[in-house]
């Protein structure tokens, strides 16, 4: 594969410049000046090292992220910087690397770690349907962004350590998204929805925000096939929900595939509107979950030539080098709702945030598709 070489030293550069308190892909701590703390795009990357670390057998993923993740876990279980009554879902994300870490190293604490970020989740408070609210500063909303940050970890903890007996309450989650937040017209979802329909973001009729924001389609699309792969053959009524779901959804995003570059639009289907933009972050998302999605047979075969171009598609246009350094564009660097008013939500919201290089959210998931065509490669 002619793009392994450059992955991996681009990789390696972005590692070895990188400790648990200055991470170089995480952009938004680097631009504030602060000290690094416990957050879901650390947790991104840190799962991507791991899953590279799993088809390479490299070793230096694998220290790294050790590494990285003890220098935040403290022997009784409880994480540096983390406070679980914040009821943030995106605090949530990190805590899917102490899985893979404790059945690698069995260190204690990381079992316990696991314990600590549950805690969250049975305090988290709940829209009337039942979601989780994306953080206690956001009342009664759901983003899409919180189904990858919460449910697989959930999924897992619930399987892992409580005989499934949460399963139906994640899989409920799921389906009020579904009912609440995609559009029929086109398939695809909306960033947001306040069960309140209090917020100035959000229509007052239907509690839903007013676009279809690539990265947080993405963060779905992730979310689905990765609790799907988690669910064990016994909860096959369960897991063709979600592949109903997720095939549904793909679906839906690939009109708005561009067929020079494979990518996807920051706004996805406007695509023709100025100054709409390809970006890195959510393309990058699709051709993992795409091709992620046709190995484990949740997707047809046909399939998985979408989420090659993709790939293909980011490593041609958007991964280049500069001072003799490797570097990935074309990254948003971050999007929400509410709270501020500048935050609205709209077409003109969406192009106005900064577009970056090396950050996490668009390094790390094309991390995640290169190790997708490594499998695809070696057929494992």
């Amino acid at each position: 594969m002619g793009n392994a070489r450059i992955l991996n030293t681009y990789i390696h550069q972005l590692i070895e410049t990188s400790t648990p308190e200055a991470p170089a892909w995480n952009i938004e701590k680097l631009r504030a000046g602060k000290p690094n703390t416990w957050n879901y795009i650390d947790g991104c990357m840190i799962k991507a090292l791991l899953d590279l670390h799993g088809i390479t057998g490299d070793d230096a993923y694998l220290d790294f992220a050790d590494r990285f993740i003890d220098h935040f876990v403290r022997e009784d279980g409880s994480i540096a910087s983390y406070d679980p009554k914040a009821y943030n879902l995106d605090n949530v994300n990190a805590g899917k690397t102490l899985y893979q870490l404790y059945a690698i190293t069995e260190k204690p604490k990381y079992r316990k770690a696991m314990d600590t970020i549950y805690s969250q989740l049975e305090g988290q408070p709940r829209t009337v349907e039942g979601s989780f609210w994306h953080k206690l500063i956001y009342p009664n909303q759901v983003w899409l962004d919180g189904l990858y940050m919460a449910q697989p970890f959930y999924m897992q903890y619930e399987l892992s350590f409580r005989d499934g007996r949460g399963c139906p309450d994640s899989l409920h989650q799921f389906e009020v998204v579904r009912e609440r937040m995609r559009d029929d017209r086109n398939g695809l979802y909306f960033h947001a929805y306040d069960a309140s329909r209090e917020s100035f973001w959000c229509d007052p009729v239907t509690g839903l925000s007013s676009c279809f924001w690539l990265r947080a389609e993405g963060w779905f699309a992730m979310a689905l096939v990765d609790t799907w792969e988690l669910m064990p053959a016994s909860m096959s009524g369960e897991r063709d929900i979600l592949r109903r779901m997720f095939r549904e959804l793909i679906d839906a995003m690939l009109p708005y595939q561009d067929g020079e570059t494979g990518m996807w639009s920051q706004v996805i289907n406007l695509p023709n509107i100025a100054p709409n933009y390809a970006e890195t972050s959510g393309s990058a998302i699709f051709a993992y979950a795409i091709m992620k999605g046709v190995r484990l047979g949740v997707l047809p075969e046909s399939y998985f030539e979408a989420g090659r171009r993709a790939f293909q598609g980011i490593c041609d246009t958007k991964l280049g080098e500069e001072d003799g350094r490797l570097t990935l564009d074309g990254i948003c660097l971050v999007a929400g709702l509410g709270n501020t008013d500048h935050r609205e939500g709209t077409f003109e919201y969406y192009m106005r945030e900064p577009v970056v290089r090396n950050d996490a959210k668009g390094v790390a998931p094309l991390v995640l598709a290169y190790v997708e065509m490594l499998r695809r490669e070696r057929g494992v």
